[in-house]
C-alpha cells in the first residue's frame, strides 16, 4: 500500500531507534535497506535523519548498478509483519520509522503488546505504479532478478494465487535458474529433493497432502507425483531455452515473469481486511471472512487469504467504489465495492463491503490510479486530459457518481482460482429505476417448515364477564 497523501501523526519529541534506519546525527551513519529475500544494501551516509526517499534512491541504485531507464521500476517500503507501506519521493524514512506505533494505531487492528513490539525495515522492492509492458521492456539482467525474487517470494508464500498450470510452470522456471542448465535428470532430482519442494512450489500446495487424504494416500506418493511433475516441466523448459537468442538466465527470467503476467494481481500493493460470509443455517448465522485486497493499475481483486483464490476481480471499467468512516463506537471503515449483477434473470447493482481500518488507504490508492489511468488514456488520445463521459473511468467524478456509475462490462468467469466467486458473497443487490435505489428482494425457496400442511387455529372461548370481574 501507498502511504500516499494521509495525514501522518505529528513526530514525537523522543528520539527513537526504531526499524533499520539508525539514529540521527551530521555524521555519518549505517544504513540496511533490505530487498526481497535475505539480502540487504549496507550504505553508510550522512545526515540520515534529513534523507529522503529521492535522495537515498541514488546510492541505492548505485550500489545495485541499476541503470536509468529502470529507475522507476522500484521503490522503498516501510514493511513489517502488520503493515506495508510504499513511500513517496519526498517522504523521511528515518521520522516515518519513528511515527511507525502510530500508524499501527491508526490502520491495523493489532493488539496494544503486538504493536509496541513491532519494528519496520525498510525495503526496496518493485514500485505499485511501474506498469507490466515497462517491465517487459527492460534487459538489465540484474534488475529482472530483483522483480522474480519478489514474485518468486509472492507465488511460494500464496499471495499470488495460481492454476496448476502456473504453479508448476514457474517452479520449473525456479529449478531452471537455481540448478546448473540442462543437468542430468537424476542430478536434478537429488537437487530438488536438497532445496526440497517448498523452495519452488507455493506452500499451501506441498501441505495439501496433510490430514485425512494423507492417512488415505500417503503423504511420500503426494511428494513423489509433485516432484515428478516438476522435473518433467524442468526439462520441458530446459528443452525451450536452447532455441533462443538470449542468455540462458535472462530467458529464464523473462519467462517466469512472463507467466506472473498473466496473473491479474500481479504487482497489486495488499491489504487486509474482512468480508460478511452469507447467512448459513436455519439461524441465519454468517460471521466475516479474512480476505486479502490487492490493488494496482489495473483494478481491484479481493483474495481468500484460507482458500488461495479470488472471490472478486474487477477491472477499473468495471467497479465504482466509495470509503466510508466509522458511525458510532465500535463500527468499522468500510470500503464499499459496487458492480454490475444478475439476480434472477434481473440486471442489479451489487454492493460488497470491506471492513478494514486501512479503508482509507485503499480508497486513496484506487483514485490515483484511477487518475493515473485516465492521464495515460488522455496522452494516447491527445485529449489533453479532458475525458469525454465515453472515456471517463468510473469513480473519477465523485462519490455520488461512484456509487451511481454507469454501464460496466460484465464480469467472466472461468473454471480458475483467478475467476471471480460473485455467487459466493454476501453482497446488497439493488436497482436504480432514475428516481430512486430500490433494495431487490431475491427469491427464496420453500422452507422445510413452509412444506408442512398448516396447523388447525387454535379455538378460543370468549372469556365470560361476571359480576365479580366488574367489581374487582
Amino acid at each position: 500500500m501507498e502511504a500516499g497523501d494521509c495525514a501522518f501523526p505529528r513526530e514525537p519529541s523522543e528520539p527513537s531507534q526504531r526499524g533499520s534506519v539508525s539514529s540521527s546525527g551530521l555524521r555519518a551513519q549505517d544504513v540496511l535497506i533490505y530487498l526481497v529475500g535475505d539480502s540487504a544494501v549496507h550504505l553508510c551516509v550522512e545526515g540520515v535523519a534529513c534523507m529522503t526517499v529521492q535522495e537515498l534512491g541514488r546510492s541505492v541504485r548505485e550500489a545495485l548498478h541499476i541503470p536509468d531507464s529502470a529507475q522507476d521500476a522500484f521503490a522503498f517500503w516501510l514493511c513489517s509483519p502488520l503493515l506495508e507501506l510504499q513511500l513517496k519521493p519526498k517522504h523521511q524514512p528515518y521520522k516515518l520509522c519513528r511515527q511507525w506505533q502510530d500508524l499501527l494505531y491508526r490502520f491495523t487492528e493489532a493488539s496494544e503488546d503486538n504493536i509496541s513490539q513491532d519494528e519496520p525495515c525498510l525495503q526496496y522492492r518493485r514500485n505499485v505504479f511501474f506498469p507490466r509492458t515497462k517491465e517487459l521492456q527492460i534487459e538489465d539482467e540484474g534488475v529482472l532478478r530483483l522483480l522474480y525474487e519478489e514474485a518468486k517470494e509472492n507465488v511460494l508464500e500464496g499471495r499470488y494465487p495460481c492454476d496448476p498450470e502456473h504453479w508448476l510452470r514457474l517452479g520449473a522456471l525456479s529449478c531452471a535458474l537455481d540448478l546448473e542448465h540442462g543437468i542430468d535428470i537424476h542430478k536434478a532430482a537429488s537437487a530438488i529433493r536438497e532445496k526440497k519442494l517448498s523452495s519452488f512450489l507455493p506452500g499451501h500446495v506441498i501441505g495439501s497432502s496433510g490430514g485425512l487424504f494423507s492417512a488415505l494416500r500417503g503423504k511420500g506418493g503426494r511428494q513423489a507425483e509433485l516432484e515428478q511433475s516438476l522435473l518433467e516441466e524442468y526439462q520441458a523448459v530446459c528443452k525451450s531455452a536452447t532455441s533462443n537468442s538470449q542468455s540462458i538466465p535472462t530467458y529464464f527470467l523473462r519467462q517466469y515473469l512472463s507467466t506472473c503476467h498473466t496473473l491479474p494481481y500481479y504487482g497489486c500493493a495488499f491489504f487486509s481486511g474482512e468480508i460478511d460470509k452469507p447467512p448459513q443455517g436455519i439461524l441465519q448465522r454468517g460471521g466475516r471472512k479474512t480476505v486479502s485486497v490487492g490493488i494496482s493499475l489495473e483494478g481491484v481483486y479481493v483474495i481468500d487469504v484460507k482458500e488461495k483464490h479470488v472471490l472478486l476481480g474487477l477491472r477499473y471499467c468495471e467497479l465504482s467504489w466509495d470509503h466510508s468512516y466509522p458511525e458510532g463506537e465500535g463500527d468499522s471503515h468500510i470500503l464499499w465495492l459496487e458492480f454490475d449483477g444478475e439476480e434472477a434473470g434481473t440486471p442489479v447493482n451489487k454492493l460488497l463491503k470491506i471492513y478494514s481500518k486501512q479503508a482509507e488507504l485503499m480508497n486513496g490508492l484506487i483514485e490515483f490510479c484511477v487518475e493515473l489511468r485516465a492521464m495515460g488514456d488522455a496522452a494516447a488520445t491527445g485529449t489533453d486530459g479532458e475525458l469525454s463521459p465515453s472515456q471517463q473511468p468510473a469513480g473519477l467524478t465523485g462519490t455520488a457518481s461512484r456509487m451511481r456509475g454507469g454501464q460496466r462490462g460484465k464480469l467472466r468467469r472461468q473454471s480458475s482460482v483467478v475467476c471471480s466467486r460473485v455467487h459466493s458473497l454476501s453482497t446488497i443487490s439493488y436497482v436504480d429505476d432514475g428516481k430512486e435505489i430500490k433494495r431487490l428482494k431475491p427469491k427464496r425457496a420453500a422452507s422445510f417448515f413452509s412444506r408442512q400442511p398448516p396447523p388447525p387455529p387454535p379455538a378460543y372461548s370468549a372469556v365470560q364477564v361476571t359480576e365479580s370481574l366488574e367489581q374487582g
